[in-house]
């Protein structure tokens, strides 16, 4: 059986973050952006507007980070959640938890956290637990 990839990265980038920038302070975006630069602060997305966070190789943030989609090759220092898709490629690295629905990792990603799956039936057992 065939399926249709439903993960697919937003094209467009409403924000950049440029390389030599440094921003303190919390960021929240719509659309597309892209984090070259660095972060010290929370990044993350309203609710009602799904977007697409990327951070490039020499990108790095310092706080919690969420967003629908995430294309992470730099380093997260806190909690990343993706609320529907997740990739990791060969130069991310992630001190903190990693909450996600579906998870794509390149070899050579490091995670120092845990992995926590956001499905139905995970939520459903975990609430039992509780």
């Amino acid at each position: 059986m065939w399926f249709k990839k439903s993960n697919k990265i937003q094209n467009s980038i409403d924000t950049l973050i440029g390389a030599d920038t440094r921003i303190e302070g919390n960021v929240n975006f719509s659309g597309g952006l892209r984090v070259d630069g660095a972060v010290r602060g929370n990044v993350t997305e309203p609710n009602a507007s799904p977007s697409t966070l990327i951070l490039s190789e020499h990108g790095h943030i310092e706080g919690a980070v969420s967003a629908s989609k995430i294309v992470l090759n730099g380093k997260v220092i806190g909690p990343v959640k993706a609320n529907v898709f997740i990739e990791l490629q060969a130069k991310a690295h992630i001190t903190g938890d990693v909450y996600y629905k579906s998870l794509e990792m390149h070899t050579g990603a490091v995670i120092e956290g845990k992995l926590v799956y956001m499905g139905d039936g995970a939520q459903a057992i975990n609430n039992s637990e509780s």
